[in-house]
């Protein structure tokens, strides 16, 4: 039986050397890293890991690189998105072949997608699925709204047990939890704090990326231990991370903040850019009210 997935999930980004080419090398340590810090799971190929700027071929090493890194030791759901029904299946395959402990998937993300063909493009993934899928709700960047309703449709199909549920809405996982009857479990996006006080079971962060211990704490203190007063501090005292990391800057800001503290994974691929000297000084702030850098830089 697999084992319920829960807790604070990073959503990677994928290392480049100065040539712009895959570092599976730096790939490899910075998830050794993720794994020594105490995060509950990882997420390579999504949206903060530019899954859309690389190659097949590409995806797989990644994918290959962090699943063989963590050796089982936390759970490896891998980001399998795309815009045709089949080349999702595609990428499914591949992830579970590699040894992924489930995928994530976004909706096709262009050509926005009437209702029942999210029921018939999910249905047929969960279908050629052997393990979990998370279906991954970002209206402002995917075209498509998966509705707390349609939601609790999809999640009658096979193998979708899980959702991200990137809004700003937390209203909604209190929807979904209800409208589904618990068929599904459901994790926070960009509000981790906010989405485990009503009933989300986990969270995939960007922040991560650069505080997974302190992001990891925040889950087991506010879940686990059900102590939103010190859960409210770690919140507090993280928030400088979550705003850096969100908008624009999910990725440009995640890997220049990574650089900042001795642990570079390269540059963005354009079509993103690295992010611009004017805005770095808001990033050494940001790590500095967070310990990982002097005050002394703010």
């Amino acid at each position: 039986m697999i084992k319920p997935l829960r807790g604070t999930y990073t959503v990677m980004v994928t290392a480049f050397d100065n040539a712009g080419e895959l570092d599976l090398n730096a790939q490899a340590q910075f998830t050794e890293w993720q794994v020594q810090q105490g995060i509950h799971g990882l997420i390579p190929l999504g949206s903060t890991g530019e899954f859309l700027s690389l190659s097949a071929e590409e995806r797989q090493a990644v994918a290959k690189c962090v699943i063989d890194t963590v050796d089982g030791r936390v759970p490896v759901l891998v980001g399998a998105g795309a815009e045709s029904t089949d080349e999702v299946i595609k990428n499914v395959k591949m992830a579970e072949n590699l040894g992924a402990d489930g995928t994530m998937i976004i909706p096709p993300f262009y050509s926005t997608p009437t209702w029942d063909e999210l029921i018939h493009h999910f249905g047929r993934i969960g279908e050629a699925s052997t393990r979990p899928i998370m279906i991954y709700n970002n209206p402002a960047t995917a075209n498509v709204d998966l509705t707390p309703k349609l939601v609790s449709e999809l999640s009658r199909l096979q193998n979708i047990d899980y959702i991200k549920e990137s809004t700003m809405d937390v209203t909604r996982i209190r929807d979904i939890l209800e409208f589904s009857q618990g068929r599904i479990t459901v994790f926070g996006g960009i509000m981790g704090f906010e989405s485990f006080v009503e009933g989300a079971e986990g969270w995939v962060a960007v922040g991560s990326n650069i505080l997974p211990s302190k992001l990891a704490k925040l889950f087991e203190l506010t879940v686990n231990d059900e102590n939103y007063h010190a859960a409210r501090e770690v919140y507090r005292e993280i928030l400088p991370i979550i705003r850096l990391v969100s908008g624009h800057r999910y990725v440009s800001g995640s890997k220049a903040a990574l650089a900042l503290i001795g642990r570079s994974v390269g540059c963005p691929r354009p079509p993103r850019l690295q992010l611009p000297d004017s805005e770095m000084p808001e990033v050494r702030r940001a790590l500095a009210l967070v310990g990982l850098l002097p005050k002394s830089v703010i």
